[in-house]
């Protein structure tokens, strides 16, 4: 027996499209379970206006139609990319914000960047700045060796445990 979408779910999906803009954020993911056999998981994003809504089924039930509100919003090649590139936070050289805050590659507009791609840095060199809170924390680089990848825009908003920069 298929189940039929809920109608609150539809609800619930716009009600978290509101909630990223209205919190000026740039994805959610939310994975409600109704039962052992029946659960939604969403994943709203701004970064390539993605918005997913997959229901889950038994294995051995028939998959259920998806709504017209799914079928407008759901974009499944966007999952594969995803998978293929892998997650620069999981990379050995991976360089992580330690706290919530606006990350800033130079001390001052105008003025030349901590370090650039293909920068030799020292341990300990100062490689961006991130202000929370009005406080201007200058960042260390946590060894020595080059600076493969800037994965942040000067002023940029940066989350806690978001990678910043790759240093190999």
């Amino acid at each position: 027996m298929a189940k039929t979408p809920h109608d609150s779910d539809v609800a619930f999906i716009k009600a978290l499209a509101e909630l990223l803009n209205a919190n000026d954020l740039t994805e959610l993911r939310v994975k409600r379970e109704y039962g052992s056999d029946d659960s939604l998981d969403v994943r709203v994003s701004k970064g390539g206006a993605v918005m997913q809504a997959v229901a889950m089924a038994p294995p051995q039930a028939a998959a259920p139609a998806p709504s017209p509100a799914a079928l407008s919003t759901a974009q499944p090649a966007a999952a594969p990319a995803a998978e293929a590139s892998p997650d620069p936070a999981q990379h050995p050289g991976a360089v992580t914000s330690p706290m919530v805050g606006t990350c800033y590659l130079q001390a001052e507009p105008g003025t030349p960047a901590f370090v650039s791609q293909g920068d030799k840095v020292s341990e300990g060199q100062t490689i961006l700045i991130i202000e929370a809170m009005k406080t201007m924390n200058q960042i260390p680089a946590p060894k020595s060796g080059t600076v493969k990848r800037i994965l942040v825009e000067d002023g940029s908003p940066v989350e806690f445990g978001a990678p910043l920069m790759i240093i190999e």
